[in-house]
C-alpha cells in the first residue's frame, strides 16, 4: 500500500484467513489493478473477500467474479468531487460492495486510505441512496464523530482504522468509545 498505516504480510494474511470460520468475512485489501494481479495476491492470502483500494486498471469485475466466484469484491471510491458520486453509482452495480473513503488516488503518491481526513458526507450520502449494494462509510471517523456520520450518511456499516490509533498502534479505549458510539444509533 502507498498509504496507510499497518500493512499485514500476505502469508500471515494467509494463516490468518486459514483460522478464521467461513462465515466471518476475512478481507485481503490490495492496491492492485489489473484483474490477473488481484487473481495473484488473493492466490497467495485465500481471503473470502477482496478490497480494492484503487480503480481497476485492467479487465473488468465481471472477470475478477467469474475467477474467484465465492469471493466478496469490495471497491472502495475515494470521494473527491461529484465525479465520485458518478463512479459510485456505477460501480456500485458490478461488485458486492463499495467503501467510501477519503484518499486521493489522483496524486503523484497515491492516498489509498488511512488519511485520517472526513469527505464530504453530503456526497457520500448520494451514493448510499442510489447505490445497488450496501456501502461502507470510513474515512476520518473516529468515536466522536462516527454517531453523526451514521445519522448524516445512513451507511450499511463503517469502517475505521487511523480513527482509533494512538501513536500509529491500536488504542483499545478509542476502539471502545468508538464501537459504543456505533451500537448506540440503533
Amino acid at each position: 500500500m502507498p498509504s496507510g498505516p499497518g500493512p499485514i504480510r500476505d502469508d500471515l494474511i494467509r494463516q490468518i484467513a486459514m483460522k478464521i470460520p467461513p462465515p466471518i468475512a476475512t478481507f485481503l485489501l490490495t492496491s492492485e489493478t489489473s484483474v490477473n494481479g488481484i487473481i495473484k495476491h488473493h492466490g497467495r492470502t485465500n481471503t473470502n473477500t477482496i478490497q480494492i483500494v484503487d480503480m481497476l486498471s485492467s479487465g473488468t469485475y465481471s472477470e475478477l467474479k467469474a475467477a474467484l466466484p465465492s469471493v466478496r469484491i469490495v471497491q472502495v471510491i475515494h470521494v473527491i468531487d461529484e465525479d465520485s458520486v458518478d463512479v459510485a453509482l456505477e460501480i456500485s452495480r458490478q461488485v458486492d460492495a463499495i467503501l467510501l473513503d477519503s484518499g486521493n488516488p489522483r496524486l503523484k503518491i497515491k492516498e489509498l486510505g488511512g488519511t485520517g481526513r472526513v469527505h464530504d458526507w453530503k456526497l457520500s450520502r448520494q451514493i448510499c441512496e442510489g447505490s445497488g449494494c450496501p456501502v461502507f462509510l470510513a474515512g476520518g471517523l473516529k468515536p466522536d464523530n462516527v454517531k453523526q456520520a451514521i445519522e448524516e450518511v445512513q451507511p450499511f456499516g463503517v469502517d475505521v482504522c487511523s480513527g482509533v490509533r494512538t501513536d500509529g498502534k491500536l488504542d483499545r479505549k478509542k476502539l471502545y468509545d468508538f464501537i459504543q458510539q456505533v451500537l448506540s444509533q440503533e
